[in-house]
């Protein structure tokens, strides 16, 4: 999946992409909205973007468990294999286990109070009051929507593409493929 981002200045632009995606065939699953109006989006009955489009919560989580499984696999697993412990195996891996978890957790916190790297490029322009158009879009169809959209919506120039899926080794700068 790609994601297609679109900046528009009015939300009855954004209104009449939703309309005009949708009967195309793109769900509200997969076409996302970020505005600072959160108010007007829903009532224009507009798809806003979750949590997890709008924060790094699941880039930081997905972050923090590999620091915890690294932590295991650097300390406990030695301590367990040759630190002459007389513990029970179960022990070794409950810990391991809460090393993990407690990773992710942590890094939770870091993740819900950062801005989404996908869309950090396009702050500036989101205070200024435009709204972020996000549509993810099967790769044999990315050449499709774009044409619909510069067909039907010129306003809503492409600004940009990512993967639809998170990467927690993405660069932190928010840097995605840039449309010339």
């Amino acid at each position: 999946m790609k994601r297609l981002f679109y900046l528009v200045n009015t939300i009855d632009s954004v209104e009449s992409i939703s309309e005009d995606l949708h009967r195309d065939g793109v769900s509200n699953w997969r076409f996302h909205v970020i505005s600072k109006d959160d108010a007007g989006l829903y009532s224009h009955h507009i798809h806003t973007a979750s949590v997890l489009d709008r924060t790094d919560l699941a880039r930081f989580v997905e972050r923090g468990l590999i620091i915890g499984g690294l932590f295991a696999a650097f300390f406990i697993l030695p301590l367990a294999l040759w630190g002459g412990l007389e513990w029970p195996t179960s022990a070794f891996v409950a810990m391991g286990v809460f090393a993990v978890l407690a990773g992710g957790w942590l890094g939770g916190f870091g993740g819900i109070g950062t801005e989404n790297y996908r869309i950090r490029r396009f702050h500036k322009d989101l205070e200024n009051g435009k709204y972020l158009i996000m549509v993810d879009v099967p790769k044999a169809e990315v050449e499709r929507v774009e044409a619909l959209m510069a067909g039907l919506h010129p306003e809503a120039a492409l600004r940009g593409e990512s993967s639809s899926v998170n990467n927690p080794f993405a660069a932190a700068d928010g840097r995605v493929h840039i449309m010339h």
